[in-house]
């Protein structure tokens, strides 16, 4: 599908914008997990924008897209992009991981307008979602479903039996995204446990499966058009992302999956995110 310049321009500004929203959001609670909230701020701000039929005005619609984000340690940025499109007040933003906030470091269905799974025990979304693509089909819905989960993940039993059971049951209203960001909480992934060759894994397992860059709106504008990738069968999307994109010093460093900005960190990543 082809995506203009000017959308382009504007989406680019608006996962900056996003980015400094996250940073701010945890400096302020001192909280953990920046790299991996911004290795998929591009991914949800594209799906949000340009792929999910959902309404933020009508949260529960039964015909609503629905999108589980298993990697529920990035809530961050799930929070930030929903602020953004409109399903509750940035301003609450101000109270993330505060005391008495339902917007706590992980995932949770506690009230919060679209957030459909609550998440972040690792491998429990996959499974979650396979559920609600297997409901939509046996009632009868259109809706889709779509799943982010990180590389980590896949070294979850879970995870691996999800993956078989949406295959041999042809869950083609089902797409998984994979944060391929290479790192995952004490070392590189292929290091911990080597998914590779991830993508013929997939195929295997009767899924379609394609690479896109995860930070790329026109490679992610034509794979998200296309779905599902293969008539009759989920979609596998390996989004290659980069574990702290858009702070130079936090990129690719995997100490930034815990630990918070101190001030001098916070100034220089928020000057960075401010350039044009």
């Amino acid at each position: 599908m082809n995506i203009s310049e000017e959308k382009v321009t504007e989406l680019e500004a608006a996962a900056k914008n996003i980015r400094k929203r996250i940073l701010q959001m945890i400096y302020n609670a001192q909280a953990s997990h920046i790299a991996s909230s911004f290795s998929i701020v591009d991914i949800l701000l594209y799906l949000y924008e340009s792929v999910l039929n959902i309404d933020p005005a009508e949260p529960h619609n039964l015909a609503r897209d629905r999108l589980v984000l298993s990697k529920g340690w990035a809530a961050s940025a799930l929070y930030a992009v929903l602020a953004r499109k409109g399903f509750f007040s940035e301003v609450l933003l101000d109270t993330y991981c505060k005391d008495g906030s339902p917007f706590i470091g992980i995932t949770s269905m506690s009230g919060i307008p679209g957030i459909e799974a609550t998440t972040g025990s690792m491998g429990h979304g996959l499974p979650i979602a396979v559920g609600m693509a297997l409901a939509g089909r046996m009632n009868e819905k259109s809706y889709r479903v779509f799943c982010v989960i990180s590389d980590g993940e896949l070294d979850e039993g879970s995870t691996l039996e999800a993956i078989f059971f949406a295959g041999f049951h042809a869950l083609s209203n089902l797409t998984l995204i994979i944060d391929y960001n290479k790192y995952q909480s004490f070392g590189k992934v292929k290091d911990v446990l080597d998914p590779e060759p991830l993508a013929d894994k997939f195929k295997a397992f009767r899924w379609s499966a394609q690479e896109v860059n995860g930070h790329d709106f026109k490679d992610m504008a034509d794979v998200f058009s296309s779905l599902p990738g293969e008539k009759g069968k989920p979609t596998a999307i390996i989004a290659h992302t980069i574990k702290g994109k858009g702070v130079s010093f936090m990129e690719n460093k995997n100490d930034w999956h815990y630990r918070p900005p101190n001030q001098e960190q916070y100034e220089t990543a928020l000057a960075e995110l401010s350039l044009p």
